[in-house]
């Protein structure tokens, strides 16, 4: 009796509907850090274009160890890919403290200055403040308009 081994390919694409990573990351500077590699290396996965993905999500996982901190509370990272369009989401553990965009050209503050980055490289951008919470996100269209 012969036994038959059949190979599979592993490098199967992965349906648009299974496209979703979730992580938590501790609020510090190596968390942020671990936001973008790992993200960077799921999109990879995914077959996405990842370059301005992770400038975004470096900008906002940084802003969420800075500005969102809260001791022994981490933040959380989630991804989330149709055929169309990338959302990348930061939730927070600390709502009373809203993102804050300063125009260009204005010196005034030390913060604030990041997130023109995120809203020149972003498609849309927003905030969702909740009660024990707040989640910033940014989408970018992943079909040519």
């Amino acid at each position: 009796m012969s036994q038959q081994i059949t190979r599979t390919d592993t490098s199967v694409s992965t349906p648009p509907a299974a496209r979703h990573f979730t992580v938590l990351l501790s609020a510090t500077r190596k968390g942020a850090r671990l936001a973008r590699l790992l993200a960077t290396e799921r999109l990879r996965s995914w077959g996405l274009p990842f370059e301005t993905a992770a400038l975004i999500i470096s900008e906002l996982g940084a802003n969420a160890a800075l500005h969102g901190r809260v001791p022994g509370r981490n933040f959380r990272l989630t991804l989330r890919a149709t055929d169309d369009v990338l959302r990348i989401e930061v939730r927070d553990p600390c709502p009373e403290r809203l993102p804050v965009v300063r125009l260009r050209g204005e010196t005034n503050g030390e913060h604030g200055h990041g997130l023109l980055l995120v809203q020149e490289l972003a498609d849309r951008w927003g905030v969702v403040p909740e009660l024990i919470c707040k989640t910033v996100w940014a989408e970018l269209d992943l079909q040519p308009s």
